[in-house]
């Protein structure tokens, strides 16, 4: 008796492998990189304003998911269908593709592994920037959260009947150095389960959930800015006349607390949402878009400074822009606090708490697997891929069987065989060389412009002078 055909998966569910080489951050990335590179040299053939890290992560992302650099090889069990994928940077700055991989990576992480099925608040704390200036001292922006964190631990004990002063909170903090136009913007955003844990060993572990007022609210924030703006008294950077203006600021002085979201404790999906929001890459690439050749708009979904909604920038200056929220090696991007602390002593009650119930329709070795993975903290590229898009890559789409990776192609004459074979190109696309200056620019000489601005008879120092 002939065996039925398996029906093909449907179109919206066949994994699409990506092609970075057609998007436009990508050509101007290519385009423009070798000229950028050139003007951040000091005419000794050192850079002057970007350092090697910088240089290397645009050359990463120039490599990643081209064919012609290696890729892997996977294959259907049941009919031999295969497709290749190529290999991502994992870059932390510049590759969207990477940085998007990690986002969700470590949402995943924190809602599969560290925070329990209870409620979560999250807090954004904005200093002045006549203050944020100064964060870039990474002891002194440790100094500011651990301030912060502080105040939200001790707001939530006052909140209670009997104002425990041993109750302690779990929060993870994300530290943002980016604003919505790309633009230099460090502020903080801690997740915090809302409410404190009593106990002191895990038998005697007790949560109680707590709710802040806004007149408590109001309180928290002005208790914040008077510890911030002593600390900053303390260390030099304040003199006391300024510090207790910017105390006695009727508007808040610049200072900005805002604790409106809050997710309950059955919504996991919702948590898994605002931890992607809050663990997000500076920059995204469907808000960019090219006017004309030498012009590109970045647009925001909300306004930023100055009210505005988009930000015109010539090739150069979004180069500019994206070497500058370049993370700093060796930096921690969020951090732990309180029982979800690495050394915690209630920190393995806690995240016991966050594991997610089992489905009873999944096969026992199927959910073995699963939990193997998970327990490993980074998650396999195709279970990404599948919280991402609720597509799983590694199902053929011929016959809908599992598909598995069987070979990682890393030789050049097999690389420029397959793609010979499947019609793709075999050499990755050349990066363009620097340009010149404009020929007006270069001489130097020429017709006077009626309308461009004199030259001032004396210097001006145009610096904000705090």
């Amino acid at each position: 008796m002939p065996t039925q055909a398996a029906k093909p998966c449907p179109e919206a569910t066949v994994y699409q492998r990506r092609r970075p080489e057609r998007t436009l951050l990508y050509h101007l990335v290519q385009a423009h990189l070798a000229t950028w590179l050139a003007l951040q040299d000091d005419g000794e053939g050192r850079s002057a304003s970007a350092p090697a890290l910088v240089e290397r992560e645009f050359r990463r992302y120039l490599d990643c998911g081209i064919l012609a650099h290696g890729f892997a090889r996977a294959r259907c069990t049941d009919c031999g269908h295969d497709f290749i994928v190529a290999y991502s940077c994992k870059g932390r700055g510049v590759c969207p593709s990477c940085t998007t991989r990690r986002m969700v990576e470590t949402a995943a992480h924190l809602v599969d592994h560290v925070f329990p099925a209870l409620p979560v608040r999250q807090w954004v704390l904005s200093l002045p920037k006549r203050l944020r200036y100064h964060l870039d001292d990474a002891k002194l922006q440790s100094a500011v959260l651990h301030s912060f964190l502080r105040a939200i631990e001790q707001g939530l004990r006052q909140s209670l009947p009997e104002g425990d002063g041993t109750a302690r909170i779990g929060a993870v903090v994300f530290i943002h150095r980016f604003g919505a136009l790309m633009n230099a913007h460090l502020h903080f955003h801690v997740i915090a389960i809302d409410g404190v844990f009593f106990g002191e060993e895990t038998a005697s572990l007790r949560f109680e959930e707590t709710h802040l007022s806004a007149q408590a609210l109001a309180r928290l924030q002005s208790t914040l800015r008077k510890r911030i703006v002593s600390l900053f008294v303390r260390r030099g950077l304040l003199d006391s006349a300024e510090g207790e203006a910017l105390r006695r600021c009727a508007h808040g002085g610049g200072f900005s607390l805002d604790a409106g979201v809050r997710i309950e404790g059955d919504d996991r999906q919702g948590r898994e949402r605002l931890l992607r929001y809050c663990a997000r890459p500076a920059f995204a690439q469907e808000r960019l878009r090219q006017i004309d050749a030498e012009h590109l708009v970045y647009e925001s979904p909300k306004p930023g400074p100055g009210g505005r909604v988009s930000q015109i920038l010539t090739p150069l200056e979004l180069l500019d822009r994206l070497a500058a929220l370049i993370p700093p090696p060796r930096r921690h991007r969020h951090r732990y606090y309180g029982v979800l602390a690495p050394n915690a002593p209630l920190r393995s009650a806690v995240t016991a708490l966050a594991a997610a119930p089992k489905p009873p329709s999944v096969e026992a070795d199927a959910v073995a697997e699963e939990s193997a993975i998970r327990r490993a903290a980074r998650y396999a590229w195709a279970l990404l891929l599948a919280r991402i898009y609720e597509v799983f890559p590694l199902t053929c789409p011929k016959c809908g069987g599992a598909m598995r990776i069987i070979a990682f192609i890393d030789e050049g004459e097999a690389i420029r065989k397959i793609l010979q074979h499947l019609g793709e190109p075999i050499e990755p696309p050349k990066l363009a060389p620097a340009r010149g200056p404009p020929l007006w620019e270069a001489a130097g000489q020429g017709h006077a412009d009626p309308l461009a601005q004199s030259i001032p008879e004396f210097e001006f120092d145009q610096r904000i002078a705090w």
